[in-house]
Parts: structure tokens; C-alpha cells; sequence
């Protein structure tokens, strides 16, 4: 190398030093603990807001820096929350609370409420049925007046499931929407053990997949818009990837294996069963949603119960897609997002960033996920294993229950400057993870301590034996009824998992009126109720397949435990609410 060249490789160097040494001159510094996060070495992390009102779920940061978060709950019909730093130190000092969506008899607000993208001059955001947009102006400032409503879910959704409306953009003015699946697996009888499924399933007409609408239409159904793919359950977090232009989806499994068919499936089984799946989406794919699903033990897509499949049989899902990547069962991908920015090495350009909001029905195994992962993606194809990026949001191992979790990740955006926004459902707080390294350096090294997060208690694989939380435990009676048909939503414990399943503790509900709470068991429950001062609009599935002995069995065990201290159940006053219900059926 003559003296030319090394003057020009060492300027060039000078150049890139300077580069780097302004870049984190100009990031603010992170918090001294980083938030409460565990992420690599070489990243700082800051919290941006400890909470918001009406808690948070997906969001967006547009380029001026301010901060669009989708509410999940809202008392006035505030949509969208924004946040902005005016002091450039990382922290919100401006919270404004932002929109005017009624909640009436075809809309819902709720917690499903999850869009939250800026495409175009519009900030999008979308509620359980509706994808709204606002117009920006120059200076990103929302230009005042009613949102423009783009697409609206018109479906009846009186038991209606997985109802998220997460949205993707990609390059020829499509915007993609998927519409779940309205039940576990298309059943006969809804969620009644050994029930079949209704074969061909009706409901992927239209349900089960994802729509393409045109995005620059107002007022469409989903009539409007052009199915583009199906046999996907239930999808919360929806990307476009720039590299390969092509859509990516995370996709929750189904649930149940153990409880519906015991004969099949363990606990265990159960507990890591079926994958959460990392999709590829093309024009015409099939998941397979309800016929099968994937087993990512076994790295294959195997028959459903409810069709004929004992776990091992492929049968016509053969001719299934296959995921990406098969994740450990129940983790709940709420959010994915490519990352293009070019703060952070170069490793983690162009690769997928997923939040794993976490198990709620994982027992009598702790309940599992709660961390934000990363997939390494080159030429739009992913090229190893998925990586724990960053954890600790829930602040306890073992989760022995969801409503332990202290914060749970929901949503993953960029900042303009390359900076990674993760928001919380629990209390809405907000982080910004930041690197400080040098991104040439960065490497093997910097990851070896997120390499060993996979080894806590509420990521790794379980032990059958050992991480059984029930090991010790005889279950006899209504205790092996609750644990079997009960712990699924409200817990080992009772209390539930905010915002989706109503705590059991201390609440009328409960110890309150008999009748009720037979009733209940009897002919499920559908609507929005209010339970010790929170709203739930879930379904609680009827279990009349259950004798009068085992209901009064269950629901003595539920009103005598738990902290609760109310009267036993008769099997007497079980059969007569029964005979009285099926009369009244009769006569109607």
C-alpha cells in the first residue's frame, strides 16, 4: 500500500470515528439499570414513560421523533396517545391524549385495539373492527378533524375470537389485514372435549386469513378487498419486508390439546404445543388453520385432533406452508418489525425484531415468553435461530402466573434515528433501546449473556418433572376440574390475566349469587361485564358437557379458595338451575 492509500484509509477512518463519536454524542444516555432490561452489552436502554393512561399497544415513531402509542382501553374515546421530548434527554415531557372514537353498537374500542403505522402522510391506527387514519401535515402535526375510517369489520361478532386488526403496507398502495379466526379450531360443539371440527370449516370464507384492500379507499368492508391468503388462526403482528418485498406475519397457535383431548396429549404437551408461528405470506398460501398445525418439536405440520390427528399424523397437511420459524407454544408474538435504521450493527440490519407478550395457559408449567426476540434475516431469508434481544419486563422467574408479570412487551417500532421502541400492556410504559459500540467490534462476545437469558425459567424448555409447578400436588375433585377447565384463562391462582380473563378473587362474581354463577358454567358468557372495577369483553365458553356433580364440584372448589370464603354448591341446586334452563329453552 503506497503512502496515497494509507492516507486515504486512515482519513476515511478519522471520518467514521467521528461519525460514531457524534451519533452517541447525540443519543441520550440510558438509564443507570436500563430500564429493568437485560439486552447486550454495548446498548443503553431509557424509559420514555413509566406509564400511560389507558395502557399501551402498538406503536410508531414518526421522523421529527414524536411517539404514536394505540391505546388498549379509553374512557372518553381518546384513540391514540402522542409523546413528545422537547428537553432532548429521552423523556416524554409532552403526553397528549388524542382522538374521538365513540364506542357504539359497531364499533369497539377494547384490547384488541393494535394498528399504529405511519404510511404515506397518514398515521394509521386501528380499533377491535375499524383501521382509522389521520392526515399529517408538514411538520408532522395531525391536521385537525375526524379520522378517515379505511376499512371497517363488519361481521357479527357475538362469539367472534382473535379480532386484532394489525395492518402492512407494501409498495404498490396495498394495505394487508387479517381476519382471525372466530374459534380454537372450527369445533362442532365450540370448545367441548373430543368435539370434532366441522369439515370443510366454514368459517375460511371469511375468516382464517389476510385481506388486501386498496389504501387509498375510505368506507371498505371486507367485500372490498381480495383475500390473499388463508388457514391463519390468529395474527397481532403484521410487517412488510423492503428487501424481498414480501409480507411477514407472527401467528398465535391454537390451544387446548390437553384439556380437550386428554387421552392425546400431557400437560407437558400441552403447555409447548403448537408452534407460534413466523410466516412468510405470499399471494395463495395455505397455514393449514384449523386442519393442522405446526409442531415445531418435530419441525413439521401435523394433523389437528379435532381432524383425525393423534399428534404424529401429517395426512393432507402435506400440502401446507410451513413457517419460518416454529416458536415454543403460548409466547404470544403481539408485534414484528424489520429493522432497516442503521444505528445498531450490521448483524441486526434487515432482521425481524418480535415482541413475545407472553403464555397465559401454560400450567401447571410457568408461564413462558414475556422477552422481545430477534431473527437474523439476509437476502429475505432468515439465516439462524431466534435470539432473546431483550428481557426483563416482567420482573419475575417463574412466572407462575400472568398477573404476576409486572409489564409485558406488546409493541416494536424504529425511531428515525435508528433507535428501537418496545411499549408495555400493562402499565403503558414506554423503552428506547439504544447502541453506544462500535458496530465493526460488535460480535459473539456481546451476545454471550443473551445467550444465557434463554436458560431463565420463563424462555427455556421446561422440564416435565422438575419446572412441574403441580408435582407435589394430589389433584383430587374440583381442584382437578378447576386445573383442568378453569386454569387456562383465570390461572392456577384465580386471578386472571388483565384485560382478557376476569380475576376469580374477592369478586361478586364469585361469592356473590348462586344462581349466577351456575348459570355461567351452564351457558357460558358473552358481552362486556365488570369485574372489581375492570371491564372484560371476552367469551367464556359454556361447559354444560359437565355432570351437575362436577359443576358443584368446580364451583364449591372456586368459592372456598382463592381467599374466597363463600358457601358450597349442592349438585341439587346444579340440577335444578339445568332442568330449569333446558324449560325455558323448550318453551322458547
Amino acid at each position: 500500500m503506497n503512502f496515497r492509500s494509507r492516507s486515504i484509509l486512515f482519513a476515511l477512518c478519522i471520518i467514521v470515528s467521528f461519525i460514531q463519536c457524534t451519533q452517541k454524542s447525540i443519543l441520550p444516555p440510558g438509564d443507570p439499570d436500563n430500564g429493568g432490561l437485560f439486552i447486550p452489552d454495548d446498548f443503553e436502554a431509557l424509559i420514555v414513560t413509566d406509564s400511560i393512561e389507558g395502557k399501551a399497544r402498538h406503536l410508531t415513531v414518526d421522523k421529527f421523533g414524536t411517539i404514536y402509542v394505540n391505546l388498549r382501553y379509553s374512557k372518553n374515546g381518546e384513540a391514540i396517545v402522542i409523546l413528545r421530548d422537547t428537553t432532548q434527554n429521552g423523556k416524554a415531557d409532552i403526553i397528549e391524549r388524542y382522538g374521538n372514537i365513540k364506542k357504539d353498537s359497531s364499533e369497539s374500542r377494547g384490547g384488541y385495539s393494535t394498528a399504529m403505522k405511519i404510511h404515506n402522510g397518514y398515521v394509521y391506527f386501528s380499533t377491535e373492527l375499524v383501521v382509522y387514519r389521520y392526515k399529517l401535515d408538514k411538520k408532522g402535526q395531525i391536521v385537525p378533524g375526524d379520522p378517515e375510517i379505511i376499512m371497517t369489520d363488519d361481521h357479527e361478532h357475538g362469539q367472534h375470537q382473535h379480532i386484532a386488526k394489525p395492518i402492512a403496507f407494501d409498495n404498490k398502495g396495498y394495505m394487508y389485514v387479517p381476519f382471525g379466526g372466530p374459534s380454537n379450531a372450527c369445533q362442532v360443539e365450540g370448545r367441548t372435549p373430543e368435539s370434532p371440527g366441522i369439515d370443510p370449516c366454514p368459517q375460511l370464507e371469511h375468516h382464517g386469513g389476510i385481506w388486501r384492500f386498496d389504501v387509498n379507499k375510505t368506507g371498505q368492508t371486507q367485500k372490498d378487498g381480495y383475500k390473499f391468503a388463508t388457514g391463519i388462526r390468529s395474527v397481532v403482528g403484521l410487517d412488510w419486508n423492503p428487501v424481498d418485498e414480501t409480507l411477514y406475519a407472527v401467528v398465535h397457535g391454537r390451544d387446548d390439546l390437553y384439556r380437550l383431548f386428554p387421552n392425546q396429549f400431557t400437560p407437558w404437551e400441552s403447555a409447548m404445543l403448537p408452534a407460534e408461528e413466523f410466516i412468510r405470506v405470499t399471494e395463495g398460501s395455505d397455514f393449514g388453520w384449523p386442519y393442522c398445525y405446526y409442531d415445531q418439536l418435530q419441525n413439521k405440520k401435523v394433523l389437528a385432533p379435532e381432524y383425525g390427528g393423534d399428534g404424529k399424523i401429517v395426512g393432507r397437511c402435506e400440502s401446507c406452508d410451513d413457517p419460518v420459524i416454529g416458536f415454543p407454544g403460548h409466547w404470544a408474538p403481539n408485534d414484528l418489525m424489520f429493522y432497516t435504521g442503521n444505528q445498531l450493527p450490521e448483524r441486526y440490519k434487515n432482521g425481524a425484531f418480535i415482541t413475545f407478550h407472553g403464555s397465559t395457559n401454560r400450567g401447571p408449567y410457568p408461564q413462558s415468553g414475556y422477552f422481545v426476540g430477534f431473527v437474523p434475516f439476509k437476502d429475505g431469508k432468515a439465516t439462524g435461530d431466534w435470539e432473546v434481544f431483550a428481557d426483563g419486563f416482567a420482573k419475575k422467574d417463574p412466572i407462575v402466573s400472568v398477573y404476576r408479570a409486572v409489564n409485558r412487551p406488546m409493541g416494536v417500532t424504529t425511531g428515525p434515528d435508528g433507535s428501537i421502541y418496545i411499549s408495555d400492556s400493562n402499565q403503558g410504559k414506554i423503552w428506547r433501546v439504544m447502541y453506544k459500540g462500535h458496530k465493526a467490534s460488535f460480535g459473539e462476545k456481546e451476545l454471550a449473556a443473551m445467550e444465557q437469558r434463554k436458560l431463565v425459567t420463563h424462555i427455556k424448555t421446561p422440564d416435565k418433572e422438575k419446572d412441574n409447578l403441580m408435582k407435589d400436588e394430589l389433584l383430587l375433585g374440583g381442584h382437578k376440574l378447576y386445573f383442568r377447565y378453569c386454569s387456562a384463562c383465570h390461572q392456577d391462582d384465580g386471578h386472571g390475566a388483565g384485560g382478557r380473563f376476569p380475576t376469580l378473587v374477592h369478586t361478586d362474581w364469585v361469592t356473590g349469587d348462586k344462581s349466577r354463577l351456575i348459570k355461567v358454567i351452564l351457558q357460558g358468557l358473552e358481552g362486556t361485564i365488570e369485574v372489581n372495577g375492570e371491564s372484560f369483553s371476552g367469551l367464556m365458553p359454556q361447559h354444560s358437557f359437565l355432570t351437575d356433580d362436577e359443576i358443584a364440584e368446580v364451583l364449591t372448589y372456586i368459592r372456598t379458595n382463592f381467599g374466597n370464603e363463600a358457601s358450597t354448591i349442592e349438585t341439587k341446586e346444579v340440577s335444578r338451575i339445568r332442568k330449569k334452563l333446558k324449560k325455558e329453552h323448550n318453551h322458547n
